[in-house]
């Protein structure tokens, strides 16, 4: 595996499958193995479910979710120890560094 993008978010339902959307074909352009860790940090809203949806629709969907909400950092981490890329990279659930900025990341 080349790259784990790890995405944490708390309460996101509204734009967990425009952010899919668009970070999705920003790795495909990359042609590299890649896999998406979303970390649901024990959000109260339909979170949970689209991520579900999402996952059970591409295989390089992982989806890490906690009951109660522990925070930003803690969530990041819980991705990074499930993380099986070489690289790692981290961005926001509410699009504040939009995914078509990573292959300038990289």
């Amino acid at each position: 595996m080349d790259y784990t993008v790890i995405i944490p978010l708390y309460n996101e339902c509204e734009i967990l499958k425009f952010l899919y959307k668009r970070i999705k074909p920003v790795l495909d352009s990359l042609s590299v193995n890649y896999e998406i860790i979303f970390v649901n940090d024990g959000s109260t809203d339909t979170s949970y479910l689209e991520l579900k949806e999402i996952a059970v629709s591409d295989n390089s969907v992982r989806v890490i979710s906690f009951r109660e909400n522990a925070g930003q950092h803690k969530a990041v981490v819980a991705g990074i120890l499930q993380a099986r890329g070489r690289y790692i990279i981290t961005i926001d659930a509410d699009l504040q560094n939009p995914p078509e900025e990573i292959p300038r990341l990289l």
